[in-house]
């Protein structure tokens, strides 16, 4: 039993999500700190590419932190701190990309390609549907229908 609970606590320890923002970069305004931390999560670490800012141990990591903060601290609104950030590193720095025309394709790409997977196989099983429907369905021959009934005897 002891073994369980204690297999439990480190599942439990493992799921727990981790944060690589340092004590030094807290704010001490809890309301600024908060924006920051929002903010970091929808910021792409450039060094770990598939990891926010936030759950990055990345050295350039740190720095947007650090520079997030710096940005907030200045009276700077969460829309001027990604405009700046954007303007600085370009629209790879956002885990989740702005819909605009350039990035049209990136938007619509999935959902076309459902709708086309979707009608392919609605048309090859309505051929295929067809097919069997046309096949004409031929009985057993006069030699299958005898091996057919020796088998049923063995049985």
């Amino acid at each position: 039993m002891g073994r369980v609970f204690i297999l439990l606590c480190l599942a439990w320890l493992l799921s727990v999500p981790v944060s690589a923002v340092e004590p030094d970069e807290i704010l001490k305004d809890p309301v600024l700190e908060t924006r920051a931390r929002t903010l970091s999560k929808d910021l792409r670490c450039l060094v770990c590419q598939n990891q926010s800012i936030d759950d990055s141990n990345a050295p350039l990591a740190r720095d947007l932190r650090i520079l997030v903060r710096q940005r907030l601290t200045a009276g700077d609104s969460d829309a001027q701190v990604i405009d700046f950030l954007v303007a600085r590193y370009g629209e790879f720095v956002l885990l989740r990309p702005r819909f605009a025309p350039h990035t049209l394709a990136l938007w619509l790409a999935a959902p076309i390609l459902l709708l086309i997977s979707i009608f392919v196989v609605f048309r090859a099983s309505r051929r295929r549907s067809k097919e069997l429907a046309s096949a004409p369905v031929k009985g057993l021959s006069a030699k299958e229908k005898r091996e057919l009934k020796k088998l049923l005897k063995q049985s």
